[in-house]
């Protein structure tokens, strides 16, 4: 009788455990895109970017964001396709291409006698999405690559978008950190412009 009982636990008790894993979810995989437009025509100037830092909590597959003050949600179901160091170099050489309309871009690291005009470095401080907004905090440093990294332009900058109503989702954050990296972009964008006419005027009058 007892072994009997036993038997038809483990009958009853196998399926159940099967079932359940049956149901673990399937992963769904995201990425950044880049937003700038257009595909660049141009060879100049030239662009290096790299290296970019993120924060450790950020160096993981899973997507992470904020539900509520300072706990993180780790959605282990929702993954960067790609690392998001990797991700996010990618976006800014392609953003950045685009409004500078230069072809010539490459990432870190680069030989030395193949240094770029302007190396671009971005260390993000933070990057986060609650149910308002998604946020980018990040330093970014401008240099001379072919002139032992004398530096152009060195800031800290805090970059916010609006997110739809309602609690925040996995599927909303790729787009969202997209947009603040477009946002990121077009500042660099603006001050490498700046200093690029600046410096063709400079030898137009020598």
């Amino acid at each position: 009788m007892n072994i009997t009982f036993k038997s038809f636990i483990v009958a009853v008790s196998l399926p159940l455990i099967l079932a359940g894993c049956g149901t673990t979810p399937a992963s769904k995989f995201y990425l950044l895109s880049a937003e700038a437009g257009h595909f660049p025509s141009g060879s100049s100037p030239s662009l290096g970017v790299g290296p970019i830092e993120i924060p450790e909590y950020l160096n993981r597959n899973a997507l992470v964001y904020n539900r509520e003050g300072n706990r993180l949600h780790i959605a282990n179901f929702e993954r960067w396709a790609e690392p998001l160091d990797s991700s996010i170099s990618r976006v800014i050489r392609l953003n950045l291409a685009s409004l500078l309309d230069t072809q010539n871009v490459q990432s870190f690291p680069w030989s030395k006698s193949d240094a770029p005009q302007y190396g671009v470095e971005v260390t993000v401080l933070n990057l986060d999405a609650n149910d308002q907004r998604a946020r980018l905090v990040a330093e970014w440093h401008i240099y001379r690559a072919q002139k032992n990294r004398a530096t152009i332009l060195r800031r800290v900058i805090e970059l916010d978008y609006t997110m739809s109503a309602g609690a925040v989702t996995a599927a909303e954050v790729a787009p969202a950190y997209s947009n603040l990296l477009l946002q990121l972009s077009e500042i660099i964008a603006a001050a490498i412009s700046e200093d690029y006419a600046s410096q063709n005027t400079a030898a137009a009058n020598n």
